[in-house]
This record gives structure tokens, C-alpha cells and sequence, in this order.
């Protein structure tokens, strides 16, 4: 019975088995290998769709609930509390389940194959800070993959599972930015096989990057750096923080839109000495406009790495409105999370008791990998080594067709 290779990302889902002496990366979606981490319930249809029909119905309005970087939510109290969705009682868990059965019926009508077990690709940490959480977001994942139908699912690391399949040989230190987590595998390579020496991982990744930028640079527009009057004397205060932080994580968007909140909105209107900054943040709850502001960050951030001019264009809240954002500024931004990203792979050189200048290549996955402050940051870090791409958005699907097959 084979094994299906599925790196569920929080951006992005790939599946993968081996064709012959290859990896080969199932179209989810017509001519492409990935498909969006998305999902969208059609309140007028009353379904679930999944993927870039997912992002469509998001950027045509369509009546409903948006989900996105689902992964972000496994191991966190978030994952179990039961909410109506289309009059069904479910838990983030179930929809990602749902999400996975998707991908396995694909998977399935594509290759005519009956998918019962799976290799799943995981962050080396899904929470760097907590041994509890970390097992309990694994134990997540593999309720999901029992929910969507799967008999057995083997897991291995993500950056592990593309150290099988980059190109090269030599010390290889493979830096997978992902969507959620920031993961470091030193391995090995030599006469085409991989001996893994040390694995480190890093809660962080592109939508923490999105979030930092959204809420320096949207989210003032919207009044989170504004005061408000107190409703009786001349004292000022700021506007709730929590609030535009929930607005700027893709994964608690869809939670901010309620009607006590939207009323809270509308009476700060009244309060703030800049009016307009709550009346558009109003228009945001009202509308449910929280992913396009969050689509928008994230294209302001592409645009501004291939430019050093760049903006965040708001115009779906407002005609006209955007936040400059220049690469400067970008990398100005996020240097923490390059710094820390920087950090973290030198411990896992350090953590294979060996030296720095050892490395012969660092080898980029992950889409989060192309921003290019975080490549000059670790170029700083590791000047002897050569940096190369691997295959961005599959090396890890590949890498799990590998394992699975030899496994199997």
C-alpha cells in the first residue's frame, strides 16, 4: 500500500510519492505543485472549498468564513474550542482534517491510488518555547490525519526531509522559512547519501513577518497608535492593542468580527481626536476586509524585496489609501526575526559540534527564504559558505516521497 508524502504548510500544501527513481509532486491544482493552506465555508452554497478556490471567494466577496495558516493554531487552546460553522458544531482540528481529507482525495483521483498512510513533514519545534505544546501540537496533527480518513501517519522533520532531496554534497546547513516556523537541519552529504548531524527549530516565520509589518505600518491607519477620550473628563488613553494584533495574525482574523466589538468601534469614533482612523477600522469589522488588509501587507512585503521602493496599497478599505514600505524600511522592520533566525542556525552548528567554516553550502527552502535581508544576514553569519536554492515550495514534499518509499 503506498505512502503518501504531505508537507501541510501554513501557507502552502504539497503531496508527493515516487515515480520510479524520482519524487514526484501530485498537481493539487491545475498546473501547479502547491496548493494555498486555505480554506473558505461558502455561507450561499453552504460547502467547504479549499485552495486558490479558497483565496477567489475571499477576493470576490463572497459570503462566508475565510481560514487561513491553520497549522499556526496545533497545540494551542484555539485548536479544540467547538465553533458553528454552517449550523455544524467543529473544532479548528476537524477543519484542518477536512483540509487533509481534500488533499488525499486529490491525491487519490489523480493517481488512481488508494492513500491510507501518510509521512507527514513537521516543523523541528511547532513551539520553541514549550516541550507541552510542541506534543500536544504533534498530537493535533495526528488527530487530524486520523479524522480525514488516514489508518497510519509517520512524521518526520521538514528541513530532515529536504536535506534527502537538495542537490550537492559536502557540510550542507538546509534553512527552511516557512510560513509559521524557522527550521535548520546540518547534515552530511556524501556519494548520495545524507547523514543528519543536528536539527534546531524556531517559532518564526513569514506570517510573523507580515504581522510585525502589518502592525507598523497598516494598523496605524486604522488608529492603534491614535488616543481615545475617556468617556467622562479629559484623560486620553490608546486604543486596545489586542485588538490590531488579532487583525494582523492571519490565523486570528477570522475571530475579530463581532458585532459587541463592532459596536465598541463605533462609539472609539466619537471618542478619538482623529475620527477617520476608527471609522475605517470600523469599515474593516464591518465588511470582514481583515485578509485583504493582511493580503496586502503580504504583497507589500514581496513588492519590497525586488524594489527598494514599495507601498502597502489599502485601497479596498479606502480609494486611495496605502502605507510606503521600502526595502529599507522592511528590513528595519523584521531585523529582530533576522537575528534571531541567524541565532538559531549557528546553535545548530553548534549543537554538531563543529565549526562554522565547515559549512560548504547553505541551501535555502521555503518561500519565506527568498527575503533578502535575511540572506545577507546569514551571509554575514557564514561568509565560507556558498548560498544555493533548493526546489523552494517542494524540497520538502519531495524529501518525504524519499523517506516514505525507503521506509516502505
Amino acid at each position: 500500500m503506498p505512502t503518501l508524502g504531505l508537507d501541510f504548510g501554513t501557507s502552502n500544501t504539497a503531496a508527493a510519492l515516487m515515480a520510479g527513481a524520482a519524487p514526484f509532486v501530485l498537481p493539487l491544482e491545475p498546473s501547479t505543485e502547491t496548493l494555498p493552506t486555505a480554506v473558505f465555508i461558502d455561507f450561499a452554497r453552504r460547502r467547504f472549498v479549499y485552495g486558490s478556490e479558497a483565496l477567489n471567494a475571499l477576493r470576490d466577496g463572497q459570503d462566508g468564513r475565510f481560514l487561513r495558516a491553520l497549522k499556526s493554531i496545533l497545540g494551542t487552546p484555539l485548536a479544540h474550542e467547538p465553533r458553528m460553522f454552517l449550523n455544524e458544531k467543529l473544532t479548528l482540528v476537524e477543519i484542518i482534517a477536512r483540509f487533509l481529507a481534500e488533499i488525499r482525495h486529490r491525491s487519490e483521483a489523480f493517481t488512481g491510488l488508494t492513500f491510507e498512510h501518510a509521512l507527514s513533514g513537521r516543523p523541528v519545534r511547532f513551539h520553541s518555547a514549550s516541550d507541552e505544546r510542541d506534543a500536544q501540537a504533534e498530537a493535533d496533527l495526528r488527530q487530524a490525519y486520523d479524522l480525514a480518513g488516514f489508518k497510519s501517519v509517520g512524521f518526520l522533520p521538514e528541513p530532515e526531509a529536504a536535506a534527502l532531496a537538495v542537490a550537492g554534497s559536502g557540510r550542507l546547513l538546509i534553512v527552511d522559512i516557512g510560513g509559521g516556523t524557522s527550521d535548520f537541519t546540518l547534515c552530511d552529504r556524501k556519494h548520495g547519501k545524507t547523514h543528519v548531524l543536528a536539527s534546531r527549530g524556531l517559532r518564526l516565520g513569514g506570517t510573523d513577518f507580515d504581522r510585525t509589518l502589518s502592525l507598523a505600518h497598516a494598523m496605524p491607519l486604522f488608529g492603534s497608535e491614535a488616543l481615545l477620550r475617556a468617556e467622562i473628563g479629559e484623560a486620553r488613553h490608546p486604543a486596545p492593542r489586542a485588538l490590531y494584533h488579532d487583525l494582523a495574525s492571519w490565523e486570528k482574523i477570522p475571530f475579530v468580527y463581532d458585532a459587541t466589538l463592532l459596536r465598541d468601534v463605533r462609539r472609539w469614533v466619537r471618542l478619538a481626536d482623529e475620527p477617520r482612523l476608527f471609522e475605517r477600522l470600523a469599515d474593516i469589522l464591518d465588511m470582514h476586509l481583515g485578509h485583504d488588509v493582511a493580503h496586502a501587507v503580504e504583497a507589500g512585503k514581496i513588492r519590497a524585496n525586488s524594489a527598494d521602493e514599495a507601498e502597502i496599497a489599502l485601497g479596498l478599505v479606502e480609494r486611495g489609501l496605502k502605507a510606503p514600505l521600502s526595502r529599507a524600511m522592511m528590513d528595519a522592520g523584521i531585523a529582530a526575526a533576522f537575528a534571531a533566525i541567524r541565532d538559531a542556525a549557528l546553535e545548530t552548528i553548534r549543537a554538531a559540534d563543529v565549526a562554522a567554516a565547515t559549512v560548504d553550502q547553505v541551501v535555502f527552502v521555503g518561500g519565506s527564504s527568498l527575503l533578502k535581508g535575511l540572506r545577507t544576514e546569514l551571509a554575514a553569519a557564514l561568509p565560507d559558505a556558498r548560498q544555493v536554492d533548493s526546489a523552494v515550495f517542494t524540497a520538502v514534499a519531495h524529501g518525504l516521497a524519499i523517506a516514505a518509499a525507503r521506509a516502505g
